[in-house]
């Protein structure tokens, strides 16, 4: 069996580094924003794999989420716009996470989520480059698509994002797919909407902010009835598509674009599987129809080139990814629940000390 057909029967971060990969495999892997949401899951399937693991990040939401691996992992505590002296040093394989990570933070300070989401992952691929590191993951979105027409789209569309965030991450696209011709390896990943437990947990994802609002308020609100159509993407297979993306042969990846999702879902149907969740803790839940103050967002993508060309398809859906919510958390911690931190508008805000 082909060992990178792997989300379809199997969990890659099994502790095994799959046989038949690349015999250039990176034994060092540098993350950047390896303390985030994502970073804080894919860090212990790396380690579990025996990669050598250096974390850059700026830390804005503490060090307490890297708990289970601190003593695992070097830890450089710094920024992307301004990479510190020696951090490529014995690196093989770049996995760059680090940004603004959603709308609300990139309108709230445009010129930050430039500097970060766009001329920052610019400035890294050039600074792979000279550093002779050749394979660079970079996490880009599936928002890229929205805006376009209602159809299901493939990588092959023509994007034209509108949203500050969206734009951000294009262009950073853009960047890191010509340098595949000067000899970078970059693999850009389009993540769908994410959702699951993370130690560094979020709750302005839509799928994990309908659960918060759930056990805190016992109501969902949809907006505009909830038609629209976001791609689903559980954390866990965020994660190992990353890794199998790290270690895939450069001949199948190299400046190639991947769409990365479960399923396309109706809000509604997302809102819908949260409640029946809680309902079955014994809480009621309401799920209310409210106006939209913005223009509703809704696109949807293909996965079938993830499928096609490494034979990964994500399987866990907004469901299971609540349950692992569920499990992990302490249903009863309001304060847990509705601190701004596992918000990153509210703690940018916070952060910055103006609204």
């Amino acid at each position: 069996m082909d060992p990178l057909r792997g989300l379809a029967a199997r969990r890659l971060g099994d502790g095994r580094r799959a046989e038949g990969l690349s015999s250039v495999a990176p034994s060092r892997v540098l993350v950047t924003g390896g303390a985030g949401y994502i970073g804080t899951t894919l860090v212990p399937r790396l380690l579990a794999r025996g990669y050598q693991v250096r974390i850059l990040d700026r830390l804005d939401f503490g060090d307490e989420p890297l708990r289970d691996v601190r003593e695992r992992v070097e830890l450089i505590v710094g920024d992307v716009r301004n990479l510190p002296p020696g951090v490529f040093d014995g690196v093989t394989g770049v996995i760059h996470l680090a940004a603004l990570s959603n709308d609300p933070t990139a309108e709230y300070d445009p010129e930050a989520n430039w500097e970060l989401n766009a001329l920052a992952t610019e400035t890294l691929g050039r600074a792979c480059l000279a550093a002779g590191v050749a394979r660079l993951v970079f996490a880009s979105s599936c928002s890229v698509y929205d805006g376009l027409s209602g159809e299901v789209h493939d990588e092959r569309a023509p994007v034209v994002p509108r949203g500050a965030y969206a734009t951000s991450k294009r262009y950073a696209e853009e960047r890191l797919l010509e340098m595949a011709d000067e000899g970078l390896c970059p693999v850009v990943l389009r993540f769908g909407t994410v959702c699951g437990h993370s130690p560094r947990m979020r709750f302005d994802l839509v799928v994990n902010a309908f659960l918060r609002d759930a056990l805190l308020h016992g109501s969902v609100r949809l907006h505009e009835g909830g038609w629209m159509r976001r791609p689903m993407l559980e954390i866990g297979d965020a994660a190992d598509v990353t890794v199998a993306a790290l270690e895939a042969p450069s001949e199948g990846v190299r400046g190639e674009v991947f769409n990365v999702l479960e399923a396309n879902h109706a809000v509604a149907d997302l809102a819908r599987a949260v409640a029946r969740a809680v309902r079955k803790l014994g809480r009621p839940v309401q799920v209310e129809t409210v106006p939209s103050l913005t223009e509703p967002r809704d696109y949807a993508c293909a996965n079938h080139k993830l499928a096609d060309r490494l034979g990964l398809k994500p399987r866990r859906d907004p469901a299971q990814a609540v349950d692992g919510i569920l499990r992990a958390i302490d249903v009863d911690d309001r304060d847990m629940l509705s601190h701004p931190r596992h918000h990153n508008i509210d703690w940018l805000q916070l952060a910055t000390g103006r609204s």
